[in-house]
């Protein structure tokens, strides 16, 4: 039988590590997988708030996170002691994000375009990428290694099981964070904590530096959170501007959003926002998807509304229309705000309404950096435009309104054909830029209201985006080119990094099977977030539940493992593969027309099961692993291919990366079947 792996060389600091008593390894390992996770979420929220150029390359910073702690763990045997210079490389990973940020400024002629620290040019985005992915791989592979060497003292499982537990507290503690909607600052006074506890003794030994680098951190955080007109929301990082006649401009993650405008302005300056009025028949009933500050709802009320459901996802949004809009829309009684995502709202409601607004619904931010999901993607479906017209009183009226560059205003124009089977009224505002102000509206029975301008039909008519494939700012069923080029560049430095940090790549050989589940569990996660964003909103809230509910999945398997012998696990591959046909044959569209708890439940199985059951399959081959540290690497590394392998989405659809889910576990039974045969002796 083929020898696995073993590193002969016991080093200093593992062995000092396994001397210390079982409780105080089990809280040590706790609090450091809690701080590895914690601080790969802030990275990939906070990151992206500072440099555009993260916010469409939607898991770049996850993929980072992934080869960093995959080396890290390949390293916990390794002489050297990395985790005192965590603190360094985070800080200067700040730093260096803090110093070249990339944001929407004005240029020449007054046109938007990207701009750095004071207006100047900022780097080039293969420069600044690849400095936020060297930084970020370093940092986690310090964090790492922390967790790999603590981890190497325990037996495989209960490794495991403790690493879980201590990510669910990191799940935990960074979800808290953002209901309090605290700002950089408490993130880093809680890494600060976690980082002293860790280092203890080890802070004296390895100098003044770390100690200086965790201030630096602090104080850098700090400013940025109380300089300038700022506030963190869940989703975004938001600056106000005061500007002239006393109103407020809100920008979004370094981007524009919108400038809070008393309707006697909007009437002079930004007459479209009273575009839908022109053809809709009644309007007492309104529904306002996309509110943010309140113009649209101030509109509706000057305009006649008896009632007005204003839904805005983001609360400090919704927060800063109550205490600064200068008309008041939401102190108005005929006004009620929904906290909600819209799709969501949309799929519960039971009123029905005269008009029906999607009021500029364009975010500056993905889901969770693990999806190429952005918030609103969800309402510009066929499927979603069908269940807004369902919510339409007869005579009804449904619009869509935005700044929109010409190939996207057809593809809605031809997402609203599609549902109605008519063409849309199109009403064209000014132009900014490429894009232009623009108008669709349609009533219920397919009417246009006496609208005689309406949309035409191109031969090369964009094809509507779909539940399964909501991604309305891609233009064809492609991945683009950047992004290729990006990921193939990402995995070659893997590879690189790979052998030069842990040495020759067979040495990872005896843990192929566990590399393909590492990519196979990647996808299953993220074909979780976005059905259950789907099925419940693509709210923060909701992703935290999915995360968490998958690693609780995690340590429901880990605890059967550990209690029950399954004598034949080759078996649990067929289980495995009926649980993703179930879930491949589950129509989606049949679970939201289900009630919140049914819907609920049937989520849970379907997304759940195969989850389980493919952890249950990981820790019962993970147990009988020679080095627990390697094997977990190589799986991890594994999940940084599979993150990769989620843009296929793009071209197939969400649901067809169950196809490739199966396909890598089936790799995995073929490069580990002597392992578990080898279990079940």
């Amino acid at each position: 039988m083929q020898q696995e792996h073993e590193d002969a060389t016991v080093r200093s600091e593992p062995r000092r590590r396994a001397r210390l008593p079982e409780p105080r390894r089990r809280t040590r390992l706790v609090l450091a997988s809690a701080l590895m996770l914690f601080v790969e979420l802030a990275l990939i929220r906070w990151t992206s708030s500072n440099n555009l150029y993260l916010v469409h390359l939607t898991n770049f910073v996850l993929l980072a996170s992934f080869l960093g702690i995959g080396l890290g763990f390949l390293r916990a045997k390794a002489e050297r002691d990395l985790f005192p210079l965590a603190p360094v490389l985070l800080a200067a990973l700040i730093a260096f994000v803090l110093v070249f940020p990339v944001r929407t400024g004005t240029g020449r002629g007054g046109q938007w375009q990207l701009v750095g620290l004071f207006d100047l040019p900022p780097l080039p985005r293969p420069l600044s990428l690849a400095v936020v992915f060297v930084l970020t791989v370093a940092t986690l592979m310090a964090l790492a290694q922390e967790v790999g060497r603590t981890f190497a003292t325990f037996a495989p499982l209960e490794a495991y099981r403790l690493d879980v537990v201590g990510s669910l507290t990191g799940i935990v503690a960074f979800a808290a964070l953002s209901f309090l909607r605290l700002p950089p600052l408490g993130w880093g006074l809680v890494a600060a904590a976690a980082f002293v506890v860790l280092l203890g003794r080890r802070a004296a030994r390895a100098g003044r530096l770390p100690a200086v680098a965790l201030a630096t951190l602090v104080l850098m955080l700090g400013a940025e959170s109380f300089l300038g007109s700022f506030q963190w929301s869940p989703y975004y990082k938001i600056h106000t501007a005061d500007v002239a006649g006393g109103l407020v401009r809100v920008e979004v993650n370094n981007t524009p959003l919108q400038t809070a405008l008393p309707v006697s302005v909007i009437k002079q300056s930004s007459q479209f926002y009273l575009y839908p009025y022109t053809y809709a028949g009644p309007h007492d009933d309104v529904l306002v998807v996309g509110a943010g500050t309140g113009n649209d709802v101030a509109v509706a009320l000057d305009q006649g509304a008896k009632r007005v459901d204003a839904v805005e996802i983001d609360p400090a949004l919704l927060q800063l229309g109550r205490d600064r809009h200068p008309d008041r829309p939401y102190s108005d009684p005929r006004v009620t705000t929904h906290v909600d995502d819209g799709r969501a709202f949309m799929e519960r409601t039971d009123r029905r309404y005269d008009l029906i607004l999607l009021a500029l619904p364009d975010s500056a931010t993905i889901v969770t950096g693990q999806s190429a999901l952005r918030l609103e993607n969800y309402l510009f479906t066929t499927q979603a435009l069908t269940k807004a017209r369902s919510l339409l009183k007869p005579g009804g009226t449904f619009a869509m309104y935005n700044y929109y560059e010409p190939w996207l205003l057809d593809r809605y124009a031809n997402t609203v054909r599609t549902v109605y089977g008519t063409a849309p009224c199109v009403q064209l505002g000014p132009s900014y830029g490429p894009r232009q102000q623009a108008v669709l509206t349609l009533r219920k029975d397919a009417s246009t209201g006496g609208c005689t301008n309406t949309w035409t039909l191109r031969a090369a008519a964009l094809e509507p985006s779909v539940d399964d494939r909501p991604f309305p700012y891609l233009g064809s069923r492609s991945i683009p080119s950047f992004y290729l080029w990006m990921l193939g560049l990402v995995l070659l430095a893997s590879v690189v990094a790979v052998r030069t940090v842990a040495g020759p790549l067979r040495t990872m050989r005896p843990y192929a099977d566990l590399f393909f589940m590492g990519g196979a569990f990647l996808l299953l996660e993220t074909k979780n977030v976005v059905q259950f964003a789907l099925l419940f909103g693509t709210t923060w809230a909701v992703n935290a539940a999915v995360f968490a509910g998958v690693l609780l999945s995690v340590l429901a398997a880990i605890e059967v493992a550990r209690r029950v012998t399954i004598r034949r696990p080759v078996l649990l591959y067929p289980v495995l593969l009926a649980a993703l046909a179930l879930a491949w044959l589950a129509p989606q569209d049949s679970l939201l027309d289900l009630s919140v708890v049914p819907r609920f439940l049937a989520g849970v199985t379907i997304a759940f099961l195969p989850i389980f059951v493919a952890n249950l399959l990981f820790a019962v081959r993970f147990k009988g692993s020679g080095s627990s540290t390697v094997a977990f690497g190589a799986n991890l590394l594994g999940a940084m291919v599979g993150g990769a392998l989620e843009y296929l989405a793009l071209i197939l659809g969400f649901n067809a990366l169950l196809i490739v889910v199966a396909l890598l576990y089936g790799l995995a039974l073929l490069t580990g079947r002597r392992h578990l045969v080898a279990a079940r002796a």
